[in-house]
């Protein structure tokens, strides 16, 4: 996190100021210690972002995730308590987050991946979904690969494949399989997240793929079925 990324400071947020933020380009994360005090409101200068095709499934991965099986919004609070554990390293997710979010959740804005082993709750993602652009905001897992097949599998439901375990490639480039064009924000690109297939842009790039994602429907509708 750099504080040059940082664009204004609120003492709260609500549902409509922070679906107006991704709208615009911006996203909310406190500026205190694990994420509490002010209201932080972020638009990196160089943005990580997955856009169709992209997405890299090793052959491991691939093995992974027959292993797992797979829902939506099935578990959201536990999939963002998770995402919150103060254990895990650089934390950010205070209970107001979790409020906030789940009010999002509740009014159809808000979405997770739920990963599941043995009915145990392994791994999952959570974001939210505004016509074809969808905000990542966390994922975890407490499981092998298990974060990496939430995502995995949210492109899946993008692309319109079933089933990303199999030969084929994972890509909205298939005719077949394809549903249309969407863009996944990472917020900053990690090593892990580039593994993946997770790219950078720079600001004024990512405003023109935002506004034309903003444009469609899909990520909207597909996890609002």
């Amino acid at each position: 996190m750099d504080l040059e990324d940082l664009r204004a400071v609120s003492f709260t947020a609500t549902q409509s100021q922070v679906l107006l933020s991704y709208r615009a380009g911006l996203f909310p994360m406190g500026v205190g210690h694990g994420g509490a005090g002010r209201m932080g409101w972020w638009a990196p200068r160089r943005r990580g972002v997955l856009f169709p095709g992209d997405l890299r499934v090793t052959k491991s991965l691939r093995k992974s995730m027959k292993h797992f099986t797979f829902t939506t919004d099935r578990a959201f609070i536990h999939v963002m308590r998770s995402c919150a554990d103060p254990r895990r390293t650089g934390s950010w997710i205070t209970e107001e987050m979790i409020e906030l979010y789940t009010g999002l959740h509740e009014d159809g804005w808000a979405h997770s991946v739920e990963v599941w082993k043995d009915d145990e709750l392994v791994g999952g993602l959570y974001g939210v979904a505004i016509g074809s652009f969808f905000a990542g905001e966390s994922m975890f897992h407490t499981q092998r690969d298990a974060s990496k097949a939430a995502l995995a599998h949210l492109v899946g439901l993008f692309d319109g494949v079933a089933d990303v375990t199999g030969t084929g490639p994972v890509t909205s480039a298939d005719e077949e399989a394809g549903q249309g064009d969407w863009l996944i924000d990472t917020q900053w690109q990690t090593s892990h997240l580039a593994s993946l297939g997770v790219s950078e842009v720079s600001g004024l790039e990512y405003s023109a793929h935002l506004d034309s994602a903003l444009t469609g429907s899909l990520c909207q509708d597909i996890l609002n079925k």
